[in-house]
């Protein structure tokens, strides 16, 4: 039985155009689930992974507005309480699916955490924007009370950047392993992953950071021996001169000539850029392939007949 990684983009849990409440995230997971269920039971064992900027965004304003009353809770904090709150909502949507085609499989969300170089460079150049947006001057109040940094982001106003860095090592990828093996469902690494560096003096620390979510599911998509990784978003693949009269998108296309492209500069460092990053290094290091497509195509993406799929070798 292969195995599949699906990386949920974050409107498989609170499209934009949503208030994002607690019932309307539930409704749209579980609308995201029935494809996931069909790929069970044909047979893939599936591992999800999922965004949660949106979630984390609402648990720092909730630090914001309560921290005279409790004390805020660091970001590694914010990460496992939404991995806990999006894993549990989803695997009960999940378990119906597969009821209701008469499948029994195991659907077991997993607090997963990353481990991160302290030597990383992005350490030293935030780039990861977190939480809502605030006006100039009250961004410049907080960057003068404290160690913050804040950058515009255009109509999104004012917000925070934290560092990014990459991803090195699945921290609970044996315990993955093992469910897998077993026939569950897995939920992991949702959101990047909770950040942690190994300690000098004892165990790994969590750290403030956000780790790019599309990166952290292609290193677990490689570490488990997935034959198919399928970041899913809200448009068709990926395309050159996006938005212009003459974009284009791609199909079927070798690693090497998605590099070139990239290198033009043709994918956005905030939007494309990391999901063809990611789909490159796992073809390059797995020889597997990779798929960029919408949400409603999943099970499309995932037997290659949709998107961009991203092989080893170029078309003949």
């Amino acid at each position: 039985m292969q195995r599949a990684v699906l990386a949920l983009g974050g409107n498989a849990i609170s499209p934009h155009a949503s208030a994002g409440t607690a019932a309307e995230q539930t409704a749209t997971i579980g609308l995201t689930m029935k494809a996931v269920a069909e790929l069970v039971v044909e047979g893939w064992h599936v591992v999800l992974t999922h965004g949660n900027g949106p979630q984390v965004g609402n648990v720092l304003v909730k630090n914001e507005l309560a921290k005279d009353v409790v004390p805020p809770v660091p970001l590694d904090w914010c990460v496992a309480q939404t991995q806990a709150t999006i894993g549990f909502t989803a695997a009960t949507a999940l378990e119906w699916e597969l009821a209701q085609r008469g499948h029994d499989a195991a659907v077991v969300p997993v607090v997963s955490r990353v481990l991160v170089s302290r030597d990383d460079p992005a350490w030293d150049h935030p780039t990861k924007p977190i939480g809502r947006g605030v006006d100039e001057a009250e961004a410049r109040r907080r960057m003068a009370a404290g160690d913050q940094r804040w950058v515009d982001d255009g109509d999104r106003g004012w917000r925070r950047v934290v560092p990014s860095p990459r991803p090195l090592r699945s921290l609970d990828r044996t315990a993955i392993d093992l469910l897998l093996d077993d026939g569950a469902v897995v939920i992991a690494n949702g959101g990047g992953g909770i950040p942690m560096v190994d300690a000098e003096d004892g165990p790994p620390r969590g750290v403030e950071a956000v780790v790019d979510k599309d990166l952290a599911a292609a290193l677990l998509a490689q570490e488990i021996g997935a034959e198919v990784l399928a970041i899913l978003t809200d448009v068709e693949g990926v395309a050159i001169d996006f938005g212009q009269p003459d974009q284009r998108w791609l199909g079927r296309v070798g690693v090497a000539e998605l590099r070139r492209h990239a290198e033009a500069g043709q994918f956005r460092a905030g939007s494309m850029g990391p999901k063809v990053e990611a789909v490159c290094g796992f073809v390059e290091r797995t020889g597997h392939r990779a798929a960029v497509g919408a949400l409603d195509d999943a099970i499309g993406a995932v037997h290659g007949d949709v998107g961009t799929q991203v092989v080893a070798e170029e078309s003949p």
